[in-house]
């Protein structure tokens, strides 16, 4: 778990991903020798934060995204959110501005947010949730699960992946932004027709905690039935625990996907979790165990 309580304590606000891209470049240069196969690196100013591995000849193509919520600071005081982080008044903010670091109280309401802090903080500071990682119960709680977990299990992925891409995205939270240019890079260079995405869900009324990783058959988008319907049986043929999720909003990489000029089709598929966007995201260890098992399953069959 050293791995992920570092990958948390990262700071990766949409637009702002360069300390999380570094990490993970350092951590990928010092495993990589220990991995099956040595994957062919793409990072750095061409790919802006993102980074992609290739591993031998991939037919499939994982992303996660790696950056966060968060919020930006405006003009007197007032905060603007950067994706949609969950408004509770008295919630501790975390980030650094030339003046030295920044430990302050979120305040107002949901639709006029302000930050309470002794002086004025620079304009465009990105303001965090603070962390605080609790492990007990069957449980993992923390700030920022979406999408730490899923950056976790890409990389679990890394370690005995013979084919396929592994691609941390960046900017899903605000609007998206990276995807169309990694896509048009991957079919230019390994080109793929299948997509898993490596992200947190929620849980509802269908969705509860230690019954398996979720299968998404739909969020805002739709996916192919026909590529769902081979995922589906290759989960029953692996006997690894998971749900079936089907909602009517929400969204993830796989948009940027489906609405690519690729024919490339593609499933969501991750654990998941309680307080969305807020500092006490709560996930279920057996989830998260069965969603790595998953997708190493799923990596070698499809």
């Amino acid at each position: 778990m050293e791995f992920l309580k570092q990958l948390l304590g990262l700071s990766g606000v949409s637009g702002d991903e360069s300390l999380v891209s570094d990490w993970l470049i350092k951590q990928i240069l010092q495993r990589m020798g220990s991995w099956k196969v040595c994957p062919k690196i793409y990072s750095g100013e061409d790919f802006h934060d993102a980074i992609l591995l290739k591993f031998g000849e991939p037919r499939t193509a994982v992303f996660a995204h790696i950056d966060t919520i968060g919020f930006m600071v405006r003009y007197n005081n007032q905060l603007i959110p950067i994706g949609g982080p969950e408004f509770i008044e008295g919630t501790k903010l975390v980030g650094k501005d030339s003046l030295g670091e920044i430990r302050c109280k979120l305040a107002g309401t949901e639709d006029a947010m302000f930050y309470d802090f002794p002086r004025a903080i620079e304009r465009g500071t990105r303001l965090t949730f603070e962390q605080n990682i609790r492990i007990s119960s069957g449980f993992i709680q923390a700030a920022y699960l979406d999408n730490r977990l899923g950056i976790y299990n890409a990389f679990r992925l890394c370690e005995n992946l013979e084919n396929g891409w592994v691609v941390f995205s960046t900017y899903e939270e605000h609007g998206g932004g990276s995807m169309p240019f990694l896509l048009k890079f991957i079919q230019e260079t390994a080109p793929i027709k299948q997509a898993l995405i490596s992200d947190i869900t929620w849980i509802t009324e269908g969705i509860e905690h230690h019954q398996g990783v979720v299968i998404s058959l739909r969020d805002k988008f739709i996916p192919r039935k026909k590529f769902l319907d081979r995922v589906l049986a290759l989960a029953d043929q692996s006997k690894i625990p998971y749900q079936l999720e089907v909602e009517a909003y929400g969204g993830s990489d796989g948009r940027e996907v489906q609405f690519s000029p690729y024919a490339i089709d593609w499933c969501f598929i991750g654990a998941a979790e309680d307080h969305v966007h807020s500092p006490d995201e709560k996930v279920s260890l057996a989830d998260l165990d069965a969603m790595i098992s998953m997708y190493e399953y799923l990596m070698k069959e499809l």
